[in-house]
């Protein structure tokens, strides 16, 4: 991620915070004799749990209890990953300044505004319940154990860990999901650079989109009866929200494999022997934006209804590295209203109200969802409604397939405009409650048999009379309207192709085309009727787009060229902002192209690359394509090099009779760090070649492919010890 720093130089220059404390180092540093493994366990008794590693290296852990499970998958996760799980920490718990300096500082700063750890520290024990308690500490411990046994790896003045810094994350990632800092860089482009809007505005995921797809299909869509389901999540492929490919089972009934983030302790996506599921990011208006009026004669209160209230107030204290040996801690007031947190800026002072404020039970539905083994139960748990936001396509044994566009939507009063500021003074604004679980957007055995969710309009996700009925919705409920390419490619595909087999479910997932219909293939087009014969550069330009097939396959000459120019016209729509001229966009790639490749008609396999240490490879596929391959660095590096989109992803099948099949890749190999690892690549070659690996779901199929097994406190056991051993 990028933090911007200039609140913090601003503050500097202006002494408009003053320095409280003067520290050395970056805080205490456990001794040796203090820094041992069993010093660092909560729980009094050791966790029985075994880690099988598959021939691939992906980590199925096999434990008693879900608690013990716990403990072996922070533990594998800390092996593959403590890179990532490391860096997270600090900002989780609102200390990242005290780290990584002033960068640091402007996420620190946003923890402390909106309130996260008092929150989670005064709620943990009343809205988590006991087993998930159990199962988060278990977890902690397991990350603090291995952390305890490689002192020489970690930074052991963030240890121990605690569940509750584990809660912490699931809440800050939440809103990042939906789109919150979104809200607060557009506050921000108004207000003149306020200090407080630059710094809560520049939280993101670094750029990279984070969209997605997951396709379902029926029996009665299938030539041989089978229920089919795509999960094909869309992240960054490195960093903390890259996927992590992993089985977890318990004897309480924990049996479930799929993809999480490093340092997560639930699965985000994936499968069990009788459902699955695939999520998509779905961003609907859950922010609202009220300017406050104030008191002329008390800039401590505001006015709601026909009194001044006072400010709620708190005083931020944010440590920050200034360098090696020094540490100031910046002191800055934070307000809140009765509408939520509050930002004074140059233009005004603004309260924002948001989905999700002091909810912390994320971690516990999705441990639920997790142990889910029917469409009821899991729906079950998708009741909670502790997610403020996500798509869901749902899957099972029995033929169901169902789409939830989940949200925490807002019961907004009728009238006003909801995507301007509200008035501040009026307390009827100020909603309370959440549009019901049952009356969220979703559809369950559409007629057609299929559903398609890539990141689109709730409301167009299947064939006509077959999605949900927008007309029982409102405006202000804020439901997205957009529609991707992908959507629109995705939609166009099942119907060419139904009924739905396993190599059409192939096809549609690995297609690289645009569609006709959309925002891309439009801004292109407007290019075609324009006069460019004074221009011979551009008239050429102009020529080779008209005659595009709108894929972006190996050979295609026009792909690099027609990507280039779109680019921009696909990020500003996924920000919301006008695209730049397209005329400028066609100038400006045909000299890029021209200066890199000395033509601007190079083979698209000679521009889009995936690189992975000494991997080096083409790929098909582009920007918002159903191969979603989004590259960078063709200026500093004379290439693409593809950095997110298709990650971790399973085509997940039940035959006729129930049986599983179920296929799978992730783009890299489970050793995520390690560059020494032989699991640090040796799934690219598969991934960029669009074929699958078997995921030995089945722990019958497991057993003969077993790499190494072990159990964390007790160390590497033999083949023969592992057979002998109760049994997976």
């Amino acid at each position: 991620m990028h933090y911007s720093p200039r609140w913090i130089s601003a503050a500097l220059m202006t002494l408009m915070v003053l320095p409280s404390v003067l520290l050395t180092g970056c805080g205490p540093q456990p001794s040796d004799a203090g820094f041992q493994p069993e010093r660092f366990l909560a729980r009094g008794e050791p966790y029985h749990v075994t880690i099988h590693r598959d021939n691939w290296g992906v980590p199925h852990i096999f434990g008693k209890t879900d608690a013990d499970t716990a403990f072996g998958f922070a533990y594998a996760q800390a092996e593959d990953d403590w890179k990532d799980i490391e860096a997270g920490i600090p900002v989780y718990r609102g200390t990242s300044g005290l780290y990584n300096g002033k960068e640091g500082a402007t996420t620190d700063y946003l923890v402390q505004w909106l309130n996260i750890r008092p929150t989670i520290n005064e709620k943990y024990a009343t809205d988590l319940d006991q087993n998930t308690r159990n199962y988060l500490e278990a977890f902690a411990d397991g990350l603090n154990y291995w952390a305890a046994q490689h002192p020489e790896q970690v930074n052991r003045s963030l240890f121990p860990l605690t569940a509750q810094d584990l809660v912490a994350a699931y809440v800050f990632q939440h809103l990042l999901f939906y789109g919150f800092e979104g809200e607060l860089k557009k506050l921000n482009a108004r207000s003149n650079g306020a200090e407080q809007a630059v710094a809560l505005g520049s939280v993101s995921f670094n750029g990279v989109p984070v969209g997605s797809n997951a396709f379902a299909v029926a029996p009665t869509n299938t030539p041989d009866g089978a229920t089919r389901l795509l999960i094909n999540s869309h992240q960054p492929l490195t960093g903390p929200v890259a996927w992590y490919e992993a089985h977890i089972r318990s004897e309480e009934g924990l049996d479930f494999m799929g993809g999480t983030f490093p340092g997560s302790p639930t699965m985000g996506l994936g499968f069990n022997r009788n459902i699955a599921w695939g999520v998509t990011v779905n961003k609907p208006d859950l922010v609202d934006i009220f300017r406050l009026t104030l008191n002329p004669e008390n800039s401590n209160q505001y006015r709601l209804d026909d009194n001044w209230v006072e400010f709620e107030k708190q005083t931020a204290r944010i440590p920050v590295k200034l360098f090696p040996g020094l540490v100031w801690t910046f002191e800055r007031e934070i307000l809140r209203s009765k509408h939520g947190p509050v930002l004074k800026t140059d233009t005004g002072t603004y309260a924002i109200r948001y989905a999700g404020i002091d909810e912390i039970r994320q971690p516990q539905q999705w441990h639920r969802m997790n142990k889910a083994n029917s469409l009821k139960q899991w729906r079950d748990a998708m009741s909670m409604q502790s997610f403020a936001s996500f798509n869901f396509v749902f899957a099972d044994k029995l033929g169901n397939i169902s789409f939830v566009h989940n949200s925490l939507t807002p019961m907004r009063k009728p009238g006003p405009d909801w995507q301007g500021d509200l008035p501040g003074d009026d307390s009827s604004l100020i909603w309370q409650d959440y549009l019901p679980w049952e009356e969220l957007p979703q559809i369950t055995n559409p007629p057609s048999g299929y559903l398609h969710s890539a990141n689109q309009s709730p409301f167009r996700v299947s064939a006509p009379g077959s999605n949900p009925d927008e007309k029982r919705y409102r405006i202000e409920q804020g439901f997205p309207t957009r529609m991707t390419n992908r959507a629109y490619r995705g939609l166009e595909l099942f119907e060419q192709y139904s009924p739905i087999s396993r190599e059409d479910m192939h096809r549609i997932k690995y297609d690289n085309a645009y569609s006709t219909a959309s925002r891309s293939y439009r801004y292109i087009a407007s290019l075609f009727d324009k006069d460019f014969s004074r221009e011979p550069d551009l008239q050429q330009a102009q020529k080779l787009l008209k005659q595009w097939n709108l894929h972006t396959d190996y050979e295609n000459p026009a792909a690099a060229l027609a990507v280039c120019v779109l680019s921009p016209e696909w990020s500003a729509e996924q920000n919301g902002v006008p695209a730049p001229p397209v005329k400028a966009e066609l100038e400006r790639c045909s000299r890029l192209l021209f200066e890199v490749f000395g033509r601007i008609d190079p083979p698209w396999e000679q521009v889009n690359r995936f690189i992975r240490g000494d991997f080096d490879e083409p790929i098909q596929g582009g920007p918002d394509v159903l191969r979603a391959v989004y590259g960078r660095g063709l200026e500093e590096d004379g290439h693409l090099t593809d950095v997110g989109g298709d990650g971790l992803f399973y085509f997940v099948e039940w035959d006729a009779d129930g049986n599983l099949f179920v296929e799978g890749i992730h783009p890299f190999g489970s050793a995520t760090q390690d560059t020494s690892s032989p699991h640090y690549a040796d799934q690219s070659p598969l991934f960029v070649t669009e074929t699958t690996k078997y995921p030995y779901y089945d722990p019958i199929d497991l057993m003969s492919h077993i790499e190494r097994s072990y159990t964390p406190q007790n160390g590497i056991r033999s083949q023969a010890q592992v057979e002998n051993s109760r049994h997976p």
